[in-house]
């Protein structure tokens, strides 16, 4: 064939021997290589049709590691020579292109050999060039002449111009595109190859010139960013000439545009100018360019600081900020200059929506100081200002006006934040400042904020806010006013809210722990009926202060020592006071109160280290089993501590157990709990026969954290591997040496035993049922096998009458984020994707179940699901859609309104993700949204028409039937008597 003198058999042969080549490159000897080589370049002077198998034969070539030095450039200039590469199919071009990038790879000084010749020859190949796949690795080798420093000689303006002819990028993928080229790609190549070398800056920086001028967005976002990008390796000497240009370009964009994304490139590029001419280094003899830029900035932006109507103030001071941030000497500069006309500006206005917008300006360039830090006494225009800055600050922060307050909290911030910049005076001033704020003022926002600047300035002056804040809100928590009840109770709210802002340093939680410990005491004593609501905002405060020191061990062991022991030493004694005081600390037994102290043991508890929370441990849990009290602070109690034991005086002991769920389920996992085995089997008793609920629960959920950090051990531990005895119907009988694994199957064991009999019948089926719940839970996290067992025992209950309901609620409580146990923050073993294994194993189950139901169970079925499709994400949710429509359709004509917003919440967002689908069933959607939008629950009825409003994603065609009929039915809900539901009307009905 290589010898047939018919053009398509020649073609044919060499396309073979190419295909063959590109098989075995890697396997041929340098006399072949060469051999080939010859005979390749000899071909590409064949007819047309035969130089596409050709250069596949010297790709494959092109790859070899035994080419002979010399043969590269043989094979680059045969290809120069003899090929109109832009005549070429795409494929073919490509073919070239690879060619030229497995030469630059690996025969690099070679081709450098070649000199300028190698680049003019490139440009032959690329001019032209249109198709993206191709573009993209043209792209490629422009950069990496430039990077690997090619001889590109006098052809620089050439090879921009084959480069730049493609700026700005116009390209739209068509649909359905198989390459997955997206305009973005092209944008960031073409980018990163004129953003190369300063040498295309001649002819670079007029051509994004013009193109900033266009009105196409895109055009002008495309050259701001080159410009920007350009800034990093451009110097002084490439700017000048384009500088003035540059500017007024910049200027009339930001005053002018009306587009937020155009305005922040502008400022963005202008940055990066300012950043670039500041670290150009000066020679004697040239002029300084940033001085000179920066001097034009502020000749055009200065005056318009001082205009009464303020229209170009914003545009004008961020243009300044800009320029500012991006050194020190460039801050330096225009701050000598603007920050004493704002100071002037702000005594002049005396409107304080004037003076908001001056001090935000001026607040804009004292967060650009934060940048560098210490305040330089010898540079430095701020240290200067200092009694006039801090004097607008503190009239601020006494106006009237909250937005001024709130701009003045900030400032003050930001001020604080500066070392060096505020006196021992004016830390004072500070101080009383805050305090009025945070206490004092009306307006919930100016307190919070005062309260949160606390917290930002107390770790940068600790020994003065524990020396002069602390004591003062101590003392107003500890005064007896005239003032109202109401106003009392507010202010103290007030003081606990701040204490707890300003612990973020070690040395302040030393302090104003012990203040809200002793508060809590004094609340505790006395017997007023907001005993209750003040215990809880003390426990608020102290859980910010242990999510505010988690991060700092110290801190963190310090807050521990002092505050768990405390709050066991109060409940136990208010627990064990018996009928003696009948109204003393009983307000700290009520089960808000307890609820709030679980996260504060918590967050005390789950960042300790495994040395630490062991010593903890060791002393709380043989509180519990063995009544040992002597590590509590005052601990001389009425009677002793035995809440596991029987009988009814004993009920407000037992209630004390939600606290040690707190602290036992928070620990790390690798901390050993002592006396585990008893304590499990306490819990499991009181879960199941307690008659209090809340004692029952947190008994359950206790026992389930505990079990679900159990060590697993090489028998029960083959967490959904290995078969597990219990499910096998094996009884576990005691051994001398017990592994954990056969600990935790026999508590399992155990648990199981208890509750089976429990949900069968008698008084406690609903302990029991509990019980159930957080045990199937903490397997569910961990993929015991066990739990498979469980999930089907709840799946039986959906059939029960009286447990039906209760039990497809229960489905929420497996599926959703537990927010005191069993979830990360606490260390509980929680699997990846517990709720996609979830959700495929039991699925079919109850889909099965619902239609072998009774009429009057079938309902448990369906929230049991929408329980289920609700926390599962959404895009698994996606894909199971087509089979579970029709029972979410079903679910919609439940009379239970958990179930109808239960399905509402988990339609629309699928209504957004699967348009095709949901398309399918729009008769059917329109229908029952409407028909909700008349709901007696005002939830139901807000989250039908939030439905009906994601219905107008779905495409129009499908729509338009429907518009008339929507829109009328929407106009009733507009006179909903509910404000909430009218607003969603307006915006579907609108949307309509």
């Amino acid at each position: 064939c290589l010898e047939n003198t018919d053009h398509r058999t020649r073609g044919r042969g060499i396309q073979l021997l190419s295909r063959v080549l590109l098989q075995c490159y890697s396997l041929l000897q340098e006399k072949e290589v060469l051999h080939l080589v010859l005979f390749y370049e000899n071909r590409l002077q064949d007819h047309h049709l035969v130089i596409p198998s050709v250069l596949q034969g010297l790709r494959a070539l092109s790859m070899c590691e035994v080419l002979s030095p010399g043969l590269a450039v043989s094979v680059l200039k045969a290809i120069f020579q003899e090929v109109h590469v832009q005549s070429l199919l795409q494929l073919d071009r490509y073919t070239v292109y690879s060619i030229i990038t497995n030469f630059m790879g690996t025969r690099e000084e070679e081709l450098k050999g070649l000199g300028a010749d190698f680049t003019f020859g490139f440009i032959q190949v690329m001019d032209g060039e249109k198709d993206p796949r191709n573009l993209l690795v043209a792209f490629q080798i422009v950069r990496d002449l430039i990077a690997k420093n090619y001889s590109l000689g006098p052809f620089v303006e050439e090879l921009f111009e084959v480069t730049s002819c493609y700026f700005p990028i116009d390209f739209t993928p068509p649909p359905n595109d198989p390459h997955g080229i997206q305009r973005e790609d092209l944008i960031l190549s073409l980018r990163a190859v004129l953003a190369s070398t300063p040498q295309f800056a001649e002819f670079l920086l007029p051509l994004l010139i013009e193109k900033m001028d266009s009105d196409l967005q895109s055009a002008k976002l495309d050259s701001l960013q080159t410009l920007t990008a350009c800034c990093a390796i451009y110097g002084q000497k490439e700017l000048q000439e384009f500088l003035p240009s540059l500017w007024s370009s910049l200027r009339r964009d930001v005053f002018q545009t009306a587009s937020e994304k155009v305005e922040a490139e502008c400022l963005a590029t202008l940055h990066a100018l300012s950043a670039c001419l500041s670290r150009s280094v000066l020679s004697s003899d040239t002029e300084d360019l940033l001085d000179s830029f920066l001097s034009s900035i502020l000749q055009d932006c200065r005056h318009h600081l001082c205009e009464p109507d303020m229209k170009l103030v914003w545009p004008s001071a961020k243009l300044l900020q800009a320029a500012a941030g991006a050194s020190l000497r460039a801050y330096h500069h225009i701050t000598r200059s603007v920050l004493p006309l704002l100071l002037e500006q702000y005594t002049k206005h005396p409107q304080s929506s004037q003076r908001r917008t001056i001090l935000e300006m001026l607040l804009g360039f004292l967060e650009l100081q934060q940048k560098w830090g210490h305040v330089e006494e010898d540079e430095s225009t701020l240290l200067s200002l200092r009694a006039p800055i801090c004097s607008v600050v503190f009239s601020a922060l006494t106006d009237p006006s909250v937005q001024l307050q709130l701009v003045g909290i900030r400032v003050l911030t930001v001020l604080g934040s500066l070392q060096g910049f505020l006196s021992h005076s004016d830390l004072e001033l500070v101080v009383d400042h805050l305090m009025r704020l945070a206490l004092r003022e009306e307006d919930s926002q100016s307190s919070e904020a005062a309260m949160e600047a606390a917290g930002s300035l107390a770790p940068i002056y600790p020994k003065f806010f524990s020396g002069r804040m602390v004591p003062r809100l101590e003392e107003e928590l500890q005064s007896e006013r005239e003032e109202s009840s109401h106003d009392h109770h507010s202010l103290r709210q007030r003081c606990l809210q701040a204490l707890a802002a300003m612990s973020t340093h070690t040395s302040i939680v030393r302090e104003t722990v012990p203040v809200l410990l002793q508060h809590l005491r004094k609340v505790q004593k006395g017997s007023e009926a907001r005993n209750a609501q003040d215990m809880v905002s003390v426990c608020q405060s102290l859980h910010r202060v242990a999510l505010q020191c988690q991060q700092d061990a110290e801190g963190c062991w310090y807050y521990h020592q002092a505050v768990v022991p405390c709050l066991l030493a109060m409940a136990v004694q208010a627990a064990t006071q018996g009928s003696t005081h009948p109204l003393r600390g009983k307000a700290l037994l009520e089960e808000e109160v307890l609820a709030a102290m679980v996260p504060v043991i918590s967050a005390a508890t789950t960042h300790l280290s495994p040395e630490l929370a062991a010593q903890s441990v060791s002393q709380v849990v043989p509180l519990f089993l063995d009544g040992q009290v002597s590590f509590l602070p005052q601990n001389s109690f009425p009677c002793s501590f035995q809440p596991f034991e029987d009988g009814e005086c004993l009920e407000a002991q037992r209630r004390l157990v939600v606290l040690l769920m707190a602290f036992v389920c928070s620990l790390p996992r690798n901390v050993a709990i002592p006396q585990q085995e008893q304590l499990l089997r306490e819990l499991l008793a009181l879960s199941c026969s307690c008659n209090c609920p809340f004692t029952a629960t947190t008994a359950a959920k206790c026992f389930a954290g505990l079990v679900n950090k159990h060590p697993a051990g090489k028998r029960a531990g083959q967490d959904a591997v290995g078969p597990c005895p219990l499910l096998a119907g094996e009884w576990l009988k005691p051994v001398p040496s017990v592994s954990p694994g056969q600990q935790l199957d026999e508590i399992l064991q155990l648990a199981v035993n208890r509750m089976e009999p429990g949900l069968a019948q008698g008084p406690c089926r609903t302990q029991a049922l509990t019980l159930l719940l957080w045990v199937t839970k903490a397997l569910v996290l961990r993929y015991h096998p066990l739990s498979s067992r469980l999930t089907d025992k709840l799946l039986g209950l959906l059939g029960d009458t009286e447990l039906g309901p209760a039990a497809a609620d229960g489905f929420s409580l497996l599926m959703a984020e537990s927010p005191d146990v069993l979830h990360k923050g606490c260390h509980a073993d929680v699997r990846i994707m517990f709720r996609q294994r979830f959700f495929t194993d039991n699925i079919p189950k109850l889909v099965q179940g619902f239609h072998g139901a009774g009429p009057d169970v079938k309902a448990n079925y369906l929230k049991g699901l929408s329980h289920v499709l609700n926390h599962l994400p959404k895009p698994v949710l996606v894909t199971e859609l087509p089979t579970l429509l029709s029972l979410l359709l079903e679910a919609l004509s439940c009379s239970d309104r958990v179930v109808q917003l239960s399905t509402l919440s988990c339609l629309q967002p699928l209504l957004l993700e699967a348009p095709q689908i949901m398309s399918l069933h729009v008769d059917t959607l329109v229908t029952k949204f409407l028909s909700l939008t008349s709901s007696p629950a005002m939830a139901v009825r807000i989250a039908a028409l939030r439905c009906a409003h994601a219905l107008t994603s779905l495409p129009t065609i499908v729509l338009l039937p429907y518009k008339a009929r929507v829109i009328r039915a929407l106009a009733k809900p507009l006179d909903d008597k509910k404000r909430l539901v009218r607003k969603e009307a307006v915006a579907a009905r609108g949307e309509w």
